[in-house]
């Protein structure tokens, strides 16, 4: 099965477990690019659950979009818990959903320290009134690899958060 045919399923049953829920969904991405977003997006009728999607590709747009402390930035970097843990509260802050999800990484080929390998990409997820969490993952594989995982973790992360009914 291919990237996009499994993101398509995961993004089917989200909008599904979403919608049954009345929850609204926002996003905050960087590394990946808006690729949550648009797998969302790509649902018919997915503006009953998804609010919106902030791709902040740089460290300004992380601070102008979500409010993330250039203090922050530059003393953690764009690529960590603290940075993640700041986007999905941003997110949450400069939004209408309920839940959100917050990607960083480095997808390569270039970008890396001896700390932070190719395929470093740290997640957070958020409910509103709830303790964020985040996880770091390290992915393999080229850039496209690396960014796909990265949007199957959150999916699947979102949907760790949603209380069966």
């Amino acid at each position: 099965m291919r990237y996009d045919d499994a993101i398509g399923l995961m993004a089917c049953e989200l909008g599904e477990t979403m919608a049954a829920r009345g929850l609204m969904l926002a996003v905050a991405e960087s590394c990946t690019g808006g690729w949550l977003a648009k797998a969302v997006t790509d649902i018919a009728g997915s503006s009953a659950w998804f609010d919106r999607g902030f791709v902040t590709y740089s460290n300004q747009a992380k601070q102008d979009m979500l409010g993330v402390p250039e203090a922050l930035l530059r003393s953690h970097g764009a690529v960590s818990e603290a940075s993640v843990l700041a986007m999905v509260e941003g997110a949450l802050e400069h939004s209408l959903a309920d839940i959100s999800v917050a990607i960083s990484g480095i997808a390569g080929p270039g970008g890396a320290t001896p700390d932070k390998p190719v395929g470093t990409v740290w997640l957070a997820w958020a409910r509103r009134g709830e303790q964020a969490k985040a996880r770091r993952f390290v992915f393999d594989g080229d850039r496209e690899s690396v960014r796909a995982q990265a949007v199957v973790a959150g999916i699947d992360g979102v949907l760790l958060l949603l209380p069966a009914i």
